[in-house]
This record gives structure tokens, C-alpha cells and sequence, in this order.
């Protein structure tokens, strides 16, 4: 813990205007940022007496070991920045609102020349237009089903769209209708771009205009007697007003707003947005984060709005955004809202009529998400601390280990020898933090060595970055290349200098020899190998155990604790313990262990096997010196499969355009150098598939 009196700027060094500070540990790691009208009164409030600071403003400055800051023009530059740095730094002690699941859009793909109707989750993408958010995707398949009626615009994936082009036939939504069927040249790219602008215009809010439209010429049709258009034309006025019905109307037509509420405890606050367009509410949306930092409803709309629209342009931000509380700045969040959208936007609280009453409802969804996510994360916290608990205490460690990564050794046969390191984190898998190692020091088959090599490498680059910040000091064993001795409790040896202002990041140190990491500048981002954890553990006995505690006492690393799991009966091993633990079946803490172990499995085989498609994938005629990929298809398509080449004689392979005597010469020179491969075998069926895929010898 550290005295923050340690690395308190001096008085008068910081400046009073606008700006925005970051708050670093002693890793250099940014933990926390924040912003200001002025920076000096700001910072100062960190610096009082620890007794009067919120709980969790204590718990930031104590872990904090020096803080900086950007000065800047205006209080919007202001909210950008730090917007922009909690997006890239992702610090501990700020608020951050968790989705608790990826909601669909109807999303229409006006950058392509025959735009395409579906259902989208994830980034957006550019020249997309989208709607929504909607609760579930069948609901965005209802409304699409009924308006494809009106507008028949293309809804088919590109490889369906590809197939009826060449065959000339359509799919069944062009047979019934519900299609224009461009791929067969029914309607022409500009007809079909207009009907799905049209389509996008009707889910903007602007329906009136398409269902008077509809019913003029459903009347003009029966007074001339087209009774069968006239029907038709009456359906999709039906289908149209059923596709608005699925949103409920709840304010005046031209309404196009975002209202926003927050639930929220000592620990915790859920918020709930309902996106209102046309006067309807299109979608709905939830997150809860934990009160990290010591926010009140003021700052937890205002990280809202930044992580709402940070990414947003346009139509994106709606007209008018409705709040239960005033962001601090309200002025300039405004005005950043409206250089989002590129026109004003109203940022207010509602206080009467139909508005408020919504937002009465909006609060109430709110209040029951909070509700529901205490009662799910209360049973999922217990089993989580009491699995982290037994853990601890079989292994005989001082505290819950935090932190654990996990090793695994993949091969097929001694070929493409892979590792994987799985990071979990407070009993959660923190999948940013994974890992993949190619085994570079040797080849053939042999776990043992494998992992000794791999933690090696491992943690030779975490002593690495922890001498380049300074936390090692260099001894005569260091400067004549030994490993660094470390500290008992891995506490840092001498004290970590105070930081009162923007400070140059030191250069980075090179990689270790056959790593395959490259260094990155110590600025705060998270580094590949950087954190310790508190367990490791190994897939597998006591030889892996073995290896990996080795490599550890061989950089000098005894603070560590290590693990292994056998997967034949679940037994734990230990270092130089002759005898395993066995946890009892029902244990959470062998439940934590095996899913951890499983997670690491998993990522070293899914890594070995793409590296063996990749090898299987290659052909004879990569060695081919001058030939381009472009000629080698050239020379597949004329054969058929390398089988066929193989077996072709030099003026055959002189046929091919752009295929000269010298180069058909190296072709069958290649390919008679390397022998045919063993036939493939389905393993499921027995049956030999034939090389014709052109892809492989």
C-alpha cells in the first residue's frame, strides 16, 4: 500500500485549467482516469487527509504510485480525451457498464450494389445503416417478414446471391414475391438501392407517408376495376400497420429520443435505455457495473453517455436524450453530444407529461435488472470464493490465489508442437490474457521439456518488464547475466520514484531469444506478460510439475505457487511431494481446476490444429521459384488437382497461359522431387477421398 503523500506534486506545479489525469500503480499500469474544469483543485482532493476520502477514492490513491496530466483548451476537448483514454487504458478503478449480452440490429448493407436486409450483433460497420437495438433477433425477423411484402429487398447471404446469378434462378422469396430477385436481373441496382432506401426511410419513423401512399392506389385500383391489385395493395397496407404495431406508440410522431435511468446501491448500479424513434420504442437496453470509483447518479449518466455514443455519428444520437440527473458538465457534454451528431442535441431531465411517465417505466425496468443481477452474482460470488478458498488451502497458500494462468502442451505425433497459457482471473476466464507459444528450443515429442521451456520463456519476459520499470535492482549476478534474485513476498526492493507530471516512457528492453513477442512502450497499455499471477498450474503430473518449478527456481522465482492437474484420475501434484491431493469429487475448487485446465486444452489444440490445416493446406508448388500464387491457380484449373499435374508432361504444362517452357520445366521438376502424399481418409466413413481440391500434394 502506498503513502500518497510519496508522490504528491508539489504546490503550484499543477496547472488550473482544463484537463485530464491519470493515476498509475507501481507497475506503471494506468488504474484510473479522470477529467476537470481545473486540474489543480481537481488533483488536490485526492491529497487530503486518507479518513475523509470515500472508501474507494482511499483504495485508489493508496494503490496508486504517481499521477500525471494533459492539459487542454475546452472542457469538451476534455471529455474526448478521457473518453478516449479509459477506452485504451481500460482502468481498474473506473466505471464501466458490462452488456450483458450482444443485442441484435436490423441492419441494412447500403455499401454493397444490391443492399441486403439481416440481422447484425457486434461493431458496427461503415455504410451500414442500422436499427434497434432489438431484445431478441426473432423479433427482427417478424417485422422484416412483414415489410419484405412492401419492400421485396434482398435478404440472402452473398454465396445464395452468387449461386442463383449462375444458374439463373431465384430462391423461393423470389418466387413468392417477397424478393425483387436482382441476382436474375428482375430489377436493376438503382431500382433495387431505392427500395431498400425506401425500406430504411419506413424504419426511421417516416410511415405515414408509405401507408397513404398505399391505400391512394389501393382506391384508385378499385375504381378501375383491378380488384386483384387492389387486394394486394390492401394486404400490404395490413402488413405495414401489423409491422408498426409490434412498437408500441408512447410519444408524438416526430419524437426521436433516448431515455435513460439508473438504478443503483452502495456497490452497484444497472441502467436501462429505451431508444424512442418516431414515437415508438424501437429497442431496449441493459448493462451494471460496480462502483468502483466514487460516483453519484450525476457521474453515472455521464460514463453512460460517453460509452452509449463514443462511437456514434450521425442519427446515431438521437434529437434528444432524457436523464434522471445532470452530468456534472452538462454544458459541454451537450456540445460534444451535438458534435457527435452534427446537430443540436437536448440533454434534459423530463418533468412532466407522457416523457416522464415513460421515464417512470424506463426507472422501473432499471430497479428489476439491478434486482435480478444481485440475486444471480450473490450465488455466483460464493462459488467463486469458496472454489479460489479451497484452493488455497490444499495447496497451502498464504491467500486465495487471484490470479491463475494455465499451461498446456499440444502436438499430433511430435509434429507442430504448441503450448497455450490461459489466464483466469477472481475464478474468471480473462481471455485478453491468453496466450500461444510455439516450442522453438528442440523438436519431437516431449512434454516435460516442452513445459520447461515454455514457463521459462514466460517469465523470463515478466522479469524483463519488471527490470525495465525499475523494480529489480541490478546486483553483480544481473550485470554478469544470471537471473535476478527476487524478493521474498515479490514486493518491489527500493521505493518507486513519485511521478508529478508527464514523464517520458523509459525505452523498451528487447525480447528474450526465441520469445516471439515483441517489447511494447511502457505507457500504461496492458504488456503481454507483465502481471504475475498467484498459481500456475500444468496440465499434467509430477514430471510437468517438476519442469515447471525447475524453470522457475532458475530465474529465481520462489514466490510463485505451481500445480498440477493429471487428467487420469484428477489428482493435484506437487513440487517435490510424493504423494497427490485429491480433492473430494464435489469440490468447487477441483471444479475451478478442471475448467481451467479444460480452457487451456481447448486453446492449445484449437492452436495446433490450425498450424497442422496450415501445413496440409501447402502444395509442391510453393518451391517453385517465380511462381505466383496467380499462375498456380491458373495451373490447378487447367489439370484439375496436382495429381493430374504431377502426371503432365512439360509441354502440357506449357498450354497454360502464362506458363513458359523454363517454368514448366521447374513445375515438373518440383513436382517429381516430392513424392505423393498417403491418400486422406475419412475417419468416420473409411472412405478415400481423392486429391482434386488443387490445394495439396
Amino acid at each position: 500500500m502506498a503513502d500518497p503523500s510519496s508522490y504528491r506534486p508539489k504546490p503550484g506545479q499543477i496547472p488550473d485549467s482544463p484537463g485530464v489525469y491519470k493515476f498509475r500503480d507501481e507497475h506503471r499500469r494506468v488504474i484510473y482516469v479522470g477529467k476537470a474544469k481545473n486540474l489543480r483543485q481537481r488533483v488536490a482532493n485526492y491529497f487530503q487527509d486518507l479518513a475523509g476520502l470515500h472508501p474507494r477514492t482511499r483504495t485508489m490513491v493508496t494503490t496508486a504510485a504517481s499521477v500525471e496530466w494533459t492539459v487542454v483548451s475546452t472542457e469538451v476537448e476534455a471529455l474526448q480525451l478521457e473518453y478516449s483514454w479509459i477506452k485504451e487504458f481500460d482502468p481498474r478503478f473506473n466505471v464501466k457498464y458490462r452488456d450483458d449480452k450482444s443485442y441484435p440490429y436490423l441492419a441494412v448493407t447500403l455499401n454493397e450494389e444490391f443492399p441486403r436486409v439481416q440481422v447484425m450483433r457486434g461493431a458496427k460497420k461503415k455504410g451500414v445503416r442500422y436499427f434497434g437495438p432489438y431484445g431478441h433477433a426473432w423479433a427482427i425477423r417478424e417485422t422484416v417478414d412483414l415489410m419484405l411484402r412492401v419492400f421485396p429487398v434482398r435478404t440472402c447471404s452473398a454465396g445464395v446471391f452468387k449461386n442463383a446469378a449462375r444458374t439463373g434462378r431465384p430462391c423461393l422469396l423470389g418466387y413468392i414475391g417477397k424478393c425483387s430477385a436482382p441476382c436474375v436481373g428482375r430489377v436493376t441496382p438503382e431500382e433495387h438501392q431505392e427500395l431498400a432506401e425506401d425500406f430504411c426511410d419506413f424504419m426511421a419513423g417516416r410511415t405515414g407517408t408509405y401507408i397513404r401512399r398505399l391505400e391512394k392506389d389501393m382506391m384508385r385500383a378499385a375504381e378501375e376495376m383491378e380488384y386483384e391489385r387492389a387486394a394486394r395493395l390492401r394486404d400490404d397496407a395490413e402488413a405495414l400497420k401489423r409491422a408498426m404495431e409490434k412498437s408500441a406508440v408512447v410519444l408524438a410522431d416526430a419524437t426521436d429520443a433516448d431515455l435513460i435511468a439508473v438504478a443503483e446501491d452502495e456497490l452497484e448500479a444497472a441502467l436501462q435505455i429505451f431508444h424512442v424513434r418516431g414515437g415508438r420504442v424501437r429497442g431496449q437496453r441493459g448493462w451494471v457495473t460496480d462502483k468502483v470509483e466514487a460516483v453519484d447518479t450525476s457521474g453515472l449518466v455521464e460514463h453512460a453517455l460517453q460509452q452509449l455514443y463514443g462511437e456514434e455519428r450521425g442519427d446515431a444520437v438521437p434529437k434528444e436524450v432524457l436523464v434522471p440527473a445532470l452530468p456534472e458538465d452538462a454544458e459541454a457534454v451537450s456540445q460534444w453530444l451535438a458534435e457527435r451528431r452534427g446537430s443540436q442535441v437536448s440533454l434534459r431531465i423530463p418533468q412532466r407529461g407522457d416523457k416522464k411517465d415513460l421515464m417512470v417505466t424506463v426507472q422501473r425496468n432499471a430497479q428489476q435488472a439491478l434486482g435480478l443481477h444481485k440475486t444471480k452474482r450473490a450465488s455466483d460470488l460464493t462459488t467463486r470464493s469458496r472454489a479460489l478458498e479451497e484452493i488455497a488451502e490444499a495447496l497451502g497458500l498464504d491467500t486465495a490465489p487471484l490470479r491463475i494462468e494455465c499451461y498446456d502442451i499440444s502436438h499430433l505425433q511430435g509434429d507442430d508442437v504448441v503450448a497455450s497459457m490461459v489466464v483466469f482471473e477472481d475464478g474468471l476466464a480473462r481471455k485478453s490474457e491468453y496466450r500461444r507459444f510455439q516450442i522453438k528450443g528442440f523438436e519431437g515429442q516431449d512434454d516435460v521439456r516442452s513445459m520447461h521451456e515454455v514457463i521459462g520463456r514466460r517469465f523470463k519476459r515478466y522479469l524483463q518488464d519488471k527490470e525495465r520499470t525499475g523494480e529489480w535492482e541490478e546486483t553483480p549476478e544481473t550485470a554478469t547475466g544470471s537471473a535476478p534474485a527476487p524478493a521474498a513476498t515479490g514486493s518491489v526492493p527500493g521505493p518507486v520514484p513519485a511521478v508529478t507530471g508527464p514523464v517520458p516512457a523509459p525505452a523498451p528492453a528487447a525480447a528474450p531469444p526465441g520469445d516471439g513477442t515483441e517489447p511494447r512502450e511502457d505507457d500504461g497499455r496492458p504488456k503481454r506478460f507483465a502481471y504475475p499471477p498467484q498459481l500456475v498450474v500444468v496440465d499434467g503430473g509430477q514430471p510437468q510439475v517438476a519442469a515447471a518449478r525447475r524453470a522457475l527456481d532458475e530465474l529465481g522465482i520462489d514466490d510463485i505457487a505451481v500445480c498440477g492437474l493429471a487428467k487420469r484420475l484428477e489428482e493435484v501434484w506437487l513440487p517435490e511431494d510424493d504423494d497427490p491431493v485429491v480433492l473430494p469429487r464435489s469440490s468447487e475448487g477441483l471444479y475451478l481446476l478442471q475448467r481451467i485446465r479444460d480452457e487451456a486444452h481447448r486453446f492449445a489444440i484449437t492452436y495446433q490444429r490450425a498450424k497442422r490445416a496450415k501445413r496440409i493446406r501447402s502444395s509442391p508448388l510453393d518451391d517453385v521459384t517465380g511462381l505466383g500464387e496467380t499462375r498456380k491457380q491458373a495451373l490447378i484449373k487447367h489439370f484439375g488437382s496436382v495429381k493430374k499435374l504431377r502426371q503432365a508432361t512439360i509441354d502440357e504444362i506449357c498450354e497454360v497461359p502464362g506458363i513458359g517452357r523454363r517454368t514448366a520445366e521447374s513445375v515438373a521438376a518440383a513436382l517429381a522431387s516430392t513424392a505423393p502424399a498417403a491418400p486422406a481418409v475419412n475417419t468416420a466413413t473409411g472412405e478415400i477421398i481423392e486429391e482434386d481440391d488443387g490445394g495439396s500434394s
